[in-house]
């Protein structure tokens, strides 16, 4: 399962290998989530065989190698100071591998990711959560932008084409709520083809196991989901939207883990889907409340969001102004450099002449004999009749 997490190939490829070894697959089986949260899987790591520890090996070091160029990377995008950067310093920012012994794979190493895994897939969803809420406040503010820029009765043309459009979209069939007994029959029939009458719920597990490991991961949960979602979006339809769309199946996703998965390690065992088709909640048949249904932020919200759009506005057009004015300080140093370059080349130029006549004296004296005025070395103006010549009687 993709996690979304910076590490994500990484941690699967851990994962790939210490399952390869027998010994690691059967404690992996049995461990519970807190053995595992507490360290006590990772002291296994002891006991895998040699040719297994010296593939973790290889993989750390390209971990590292790959965090060392994201640094360079990074450092460069941001201009570099002409410093030297201390990889082995930044590097500790990266917390799902241990730095102690950057060659080798150790109990420390397989800790440290899952503990990083654990609290970073925890926060995920809430990050997800908050692009979602941002991504609306987004849609809104420049839907209301545009309506600024419109007449009078173009506004009121496209505020009632508005309306209709979310009128259309709340109407919908039912949405069933989602892990009930109710939902998983539909997809039971409507998707697998059988009887809703003889809906059998281990069967159905097995059957939506996809991967035959005998649990429910979070994608083959959400893939439950599809025929719901296509009661409210639908991506030829204007009034539906996509992105809403798999927020939606997210939502979805997190209730049915809230009821469900009672261990937290965010998968759905069979004895945990099983256990849940005994409770109450799995009679549920009210209706799921969708997101239209919901306001996913008040007025005072969008305000708030407004005003930061305004600052960040006026941060960059001040650091616009701060660069124009440097650009304008260095043209103003590189013409006094150009300037100055001028002025030495000519005065360069003028030593030169200068030299010249005073190794050829007889040039001048020459000048004077042929009728010319005499001039002395190293001035242009000619000398008054009356005037000797320097170095003449």
């Amino acid at each position: 399962m993709e996690t979304g997490l910076h590490y994500d190939r990484y941690l699967r490829e851990v994962i790939e290998f210490l399952e390869k070894d027998p010994h690691f697959k059967e404690k992996l089986k049995n461990a519970n989530m807190d053995d595992i949260k507490q360290g006590k899987l990772a002291k296994e790591l002891n006991f895998v065989q040699h040719n297994f520890r010296t593939k973790l090996d290889e993989l750390k070091r390209e971990e590292m190698n790959r965090l060392r160029m994201l640094i360079k990377v990074k450092h460069d995008i941001q201009g570099g100071s002409g410093r030297t950067v201390d990889h082995q310093s930044l590097l500790k920012q990266f917390e799902h591998l241990s730095h102690q012994n950057p060659n080798t794979f150790e109990v420390e190493d397989l800790d440290q990711l899952i503990q990083s895994a654990t609290k970073d897939l925890e926060n995920f969803d809430k990050d997800r959560h908050d692009e979602f809420k941002n991504y609306e406040l987004t849609k809104e503010h420049d839907r209301r932008e545009r309506l600024k820029t419109m007449s009078e009765e173009t506004r009121q043309q496209e505020e009632k084409h508005y309306e209709q459009l979310r009128k259309k979209h709340a109407d919908h069939a039912k949405v069933n709520h989602p892990g009930s007994e109710t939902q998983l029959k539909e997809v039971w029939q409507e998707s697998d083809g059988m009887d809703p009458d003889n809906f059998d719920p281990k069967t159905f597990f097995k059957m939506h196991d996809t991967n035959g490991d005998s649990f429910f991961d979070e994608s083959e949960l959400e893939a439950l989901f599809t025929k719901e979602l296509e009661k409210v979006y639908n991506p030829e339809n204007e009034e539906d939207d996509m992105v809403e769309m798999e927020e939606e199946r997210l939502r979805m996703r997190e209730h049915v883990m809230n009821e469900v998965d009672t261990n937290k390690d965010r998968l759905v065992s069979m004895i945990e889907f099983m256990a849940a088709t005994q409770k109450e909640e799995f009679l549920e048949k009210d209706e799921w409340e969708t997101l239209d249904q919901n306001p996913l932020y008040t007025e005072e919200e969008m305000r708030e969001y407004e005003q930061h759009l305004v600052n960040e506005e006026n941060d960059i057009h001040q650091k616009s102004v701060e660069l124009q004015k440097q650009r304008e300080e260095l043209e103003r140093k590189q013409e006094e450099l150009s300037a100055q370059k001028i002025g030495l080349q000519q005065a360069v130029e003028e030593m030169e002449r200068i030299k010249g006549d005073v190794k050829h004296p007889g040039a001048v004296a020459a000048g004077v004999a042929a009728g010319g005025a005499p001039v002395v070395p190293g001035n242009s103006r000619p000398l008054p009749p009356d005037v000797p010549v320097p170095g003449h009687s």
